[in-house]
């Protein structure tokens, strides 16, 4: 049997190689777009090395690497967005997650034709289709995007070209632009500051430290809007062209924890459970959650894991049935499946 000390050994021995300024091209996701979209817009930094928290039934029993150091964690901030999206509709900000954006926060891109269809679920398990710009970037971007560990869509073209879009809701795509989207939109709805927001109402009840930040695009000024008087900016779900969250690998564990415990203290009754339902046309996805109902994304990982994914080797992993919130950093792609299993068959025994 494996033991966790044997599975910590084994990521570590496998770091994710590419260069650890962030800034790199070889270390972004957008050296894979095509000109003139290939640049960073926000801010990035140098990362550290691979890194990990383990918790179990509510108590860490393993952290290596640099645990407490703030780094980008791309795409895990995806599930955030869904976590505000929970504090809205606690609220009431947010009473239908099937009604359509356009009722809510007019004027900024959902008004007319296919986009006056899409709703907030559709946004949340990347269904929307939406079709524009965000920040001077087009959707067609990532359209035909395809993920390492995401099963087959049924589609295939090469990444920017321009697929037929259909009805909202009626095909899944993983797509950073229109992710952009839901965070303006959101922030619309609260319409404050979304990192303000996630402080007051996220952070600070989780226990979070104070480390980690949030930022925009500096380099575009259509990131920024006036809302009743205010100056603010939107923040990415992600890190594809730089900014989004810097965060540490503990502070991400105790969302994680916080996802374990039903959402307590900080969303409401239900919405966890919300956040883990099988989207009907991608079982695979919940409101921006990973799930590994069906093993197609991590096989060697229990069919109650659920997943905050971010590119890097970047995710946040619960297991109910482990009673498990474990994170792990800069562990190379093609390792991952087999590190969930053996911290699995490890906890297990």
């Amino acid at each position: 049997m494996t033991s966790l000390a044997a599975a910590i050994t084994f990521a570590r021995a496998h770091e994710n190689p590419a260069p650890r300024d962030l800034a790199h091209p070889d270390a972004g996701i957008f050296r894979l777009d095509r000109a003139p979209h290939d640049r960073l817009l926000g801010p990035t930094a140098e990362r550290g090395p691979q890194s990990g928290v383990i918790r179990q039934h509510g108590i860490e029993i393993a952290a290596w690497g640099e645990p407490d150091r703030a780094d980008y964690t791309f795409s895990v901030a995806k599930s955030y967005l869904a976590m505000l999206a929970g504090v809205a509709h606690d609220r009431g900000l947010l009473p239908d997650p099937d009604e359509p954006v356009r009722a809510r926060v007019p004027d900024i891109g959902f008004d007319a034709g296919r986009n006056a269809a899409i709703t907030w679920r559709h946004l949340l398990q990347q269904t929307s289709e939406w079709e524009g710009e965000h920040c001077g970037i087009p959707d067609q971007v990532d359209r035909y995007r395809t993920l390492a560990f995401q099963p087959a869509t049924g589609e295939a073209g090469a990444k920017g070209d321009a697929r037929p879009l259909r009805a909202p809701g009626a095909f899944w795509e993983y797509n950073d632009v229109r992710i952009n989207q839901l965070s303006l939109a959101l922030m619309h709805l609260f319409r404050r500051p979304l990192p303000e927001v996630f402080r007051e109402s996220i952070a600070r009840p989780c226990g979070l430290s104070d480390t980690w930040t949030w930022t925009g695009y500096d380099d575009v000024p259509a990131s920024w809007c006036t809302i009743d008087g205010r100056r603010m900016q939107t923040v990415p779900g992600g890190s594809h062209w730089g900014g989004g969250i810097r965060i540490s690998a503990r502070d991400q564990a105790l969302l994680g924890q916080m996802i374990l415990d039903g959402g307590a203290p900080v969303l409401p009754r239900g919405w966890v459970e919300a956040m883990h339902a099988p989207c009907a046309i991608a079982p695979f996805y919940g409101l921006l959650m990973w799930l590994n109902g069906t093993r197609q994304v991590f096989p060697s990982a229990p069919a109650t894991s659920a997943f905050m994914i971010g590119h890097g080797g970047n995710i946040v992993w619960t297991d109910p049935a482990l009673g498990l919130a474990a994170v792990v950093r800069w562990l190379d792609q093609p390792y991952l499946d087999a590190f969930f299993g053996q911290v699995a068959e490890a906890v297990q025994g």
